[in-house]
């Protein structure tokens, strides 16, 4: 698998701790291995150490060579033995090593209290690639069919590769971690709320959809955000002058993922999925500059009671910007209306139309229409001062 030039930035030369969390399948193992050469790696995801760490986490030191222990001390899938993080805490306190612990489910780590490193290791997460990292090997168009995780783009056959990856979610993180009993009502369930990729939450339309119980459904989507599967965006409510919705904004955290989930028949329009894919991969775009780049920009969306909407809304020190997203090659006056309602309330705001046109030019002396492709070429610049 090709090695792409990740965002995330760490050394092999730091001196702190840290974790590092992301879904299954993001890479954090492959960057990790290729970062970190040197360091001793311990992958609880192998039966033998796993049973071994799990009855007696004591044993961790007996793991690290003597001759590595001035290097990094790597714990793959932290969260499969929680009491871990007591004797990690006390290496670090006492014979001063460096850990790097990964997960791909908060749930354990949250139940048992992270907290026991606070001060002690720094927390980054590993998202699916982005344009900006792939470079020349963005492809527009499989990105929106397979999305972008390391072997939805390397990959000889990414469907089947997004197929297994969610029956090993299911299987592995589902049953595995006993986060539910009813495995067939969780598997409605994400295929229900494929259809709200995109769309305020409405849980209990998801609820009568899938055929379960109001409360059950809103533990699935907990267990989602646990698992980093999901992002769900709040509403923008700075200094509002309109009447707005309150309901979290939710997106599946993949493209590809999305698609492998969401159903498909006679009545459904693939110009809408692809919509949707796509406003998945200009939000994986924004998050992980955001985040790697240090940006500071808090991200949200706005949408009024009387249905205008704003797909992303970034805020910070850095500035203040409204995107919407359109896939659509020609644009029509109705598809600025919510980007210019926004510009009367929010002045200040730099706005951006993507579409899937090829002309860049400014419509009514604000709106920014940019051409999508022209958008993964350079995002950051949409991002930042110009």
């Amino acid at each position: 698998m090709a090695n792409y030039l990740r965002l995330l930035k760490q050394s092999s030369q730091s001196k702190s701790s840290f974790f590092l969390f992301g879904p299954r399948g993001t890479g954090k193992t492959s960057w990790l291995k290729e970062n970190f050469k040197n360091a001793t790696y311990i992958d609880l995801l192998e039966d033998e150490i796993f049973n071994q760490l799990l009855a007696n986490p004591g044993k961790l030191l007996n793991y690290i060579p003597e001759n590595k222990k001035n290097e990094f001390v790597i714990i793959d899938e932290i969260q499969k033995v929680p009491k871990l993080l007591d004797e990690v805490h006390r290496l670090i306190e006492l014979k001063n090593l460096k850990f790097i612990l990964t997960g791909s489910n908060a749930r354990k780590l949250k139940r048992v209290g992270v907290n026991l490193l606070a001060g002690r290791a720094l927390t980054y997460e590993m998202y699916p690639l982005t344009a900006t990292e792939l470079k020349k090997d963005f492809d527009l168009k499989r990105a929106l069919q397979y999305g972008t995780l390391p072997l939805s783009i390397t990959g000889d056959e990414p469907k089947k590769f997004l197929q297994s990856y969610v029956r090993t979610y299911l299987k592995e993180e589902i049953q595995g971690e006993g986060l539910t009993r009813n495995l067939e009502a969780f598997a409605r369930f994400l295929q229900t709320a494929s259809f709200s990729q995109g769309a305020p939450l409405v849980i209990s339309n998801i609820a009568s959809e899938a055929g379960i119980n109001r409360k059950v459904v809103e533990d699935y989507f907990s267990i989602l955000r646990d698992l980093l599967l999901s992002v769900e965006l709040p509403i923008f409510t700075k200094r509002s002058k309109r009447e707005l919705i309150t309901k979290r904004k939710f997106y599946y955290f993949d493209a590809g993922v999305y698609r492998s989930l969401r159903p498909v028949g006679p009545l459904d329009s693939d110009a809408e999925i692809n919509s949707f894919a796509l406003e998945t991969l200009v939000l994986n775009e924004i998050r992980v500059l955001n985040d790697q780049m240090e940006m500071g920009y808090e991200l949200f969306y706005w949408h009024t009671k009387d249905h205008l909407e704003v797909d992303f809304v970034i805020y910070g020190a850095k500035g203040f910007r409204a995107f919407e997203v359109k896939s659509a090659a020609t644009i029509q006056s109705k598809d600025l209306q919510g980007l210019r309602e926004f510009k009367k309330d929010y002045p200040q705001a730099k706005l951006y139309l993507l579409y899937g046109g090829s002309e860049e030019k400014v419509m009514e002396s604000t709106i920014h229409l940019v051409p999508v492709t022209k958008f993964f070429k350079n995002p950051i610049s949409y991002l930042v001062c110009q």
